[in-house]
């Protein structure tokens, strides 16, 4: 199934797709594009009690790292890129996270970045535990606004049958 295809196959109400929409090889280039703050750094980092100064300190980043300026939280970098397939591929199908394996983060990201992802479809198996949903193997990546890859990883997604 083509792209095209898969974005125009019956969806279910909220967008998301179908485990038999999924093929494959597929790739998806999300539509959303995010530029990440000093905000969105701070917040984050204080929210999951990392107080990692290479995050929140900017006069130390200055001084005392290769830097010279605060790193974006890689925790809130992973979030956002899977963030950001949500809407087009999973709003309403995905029963659950199963897991994130190979995860990476080869290029820094900073304040100011602008980040855009996409998703491939690694493959796909039919639940041998649970009948209506199968697990579909994804591999997420991050790219600046230079297309320099900043972060990818691999999930394991519970996706939803079609309805009968």
């Amino acid at each position: 199934m083509s792209e095209t295809e898969a974005m125009t196959a019956k969806r279910h109400k909220r967008g998301g797709m179908y485990f038999e929409d999924f093929a494959e090889g597929q790739i998806f280039e999300h539509r959303y594009y995010r530029t990440v703050t000093q905000m969105d750094n701070m917040l984050f980092s204080n929210m999951t009690l990392n107080p990692q100064p290479l995050h929140i300190d900017r006069h130390f980043c200055e001084q005392e790292t290769e830097w010279g300026q605060p790193l974006m939280n890689s925790l809130f970098t992973l979030g956002l890129m899977i963030g950001m397939s949500v809407s087009d591929i999973t709003t309403g199908t995905t029963i659950a996270n199963l897991g994130m394996t190979e995860v990476r983060f080869p290029h820094p990201v900073f304040e100011g970045d602008t980040l855009h992802a996409t998703t491939e479809v690694a493959g796909k198996r039919v639940s041998k535990s649970r009948s209506g949903a199968g697990i579909v193997e994804l591999i997420h990546r991050c790219y600046n606004q230079d297309d320099k890859l900043v972060a990818e990883c691999r999930r394991s997604a519970f996706i939803r049958m079609r309805p009968a």
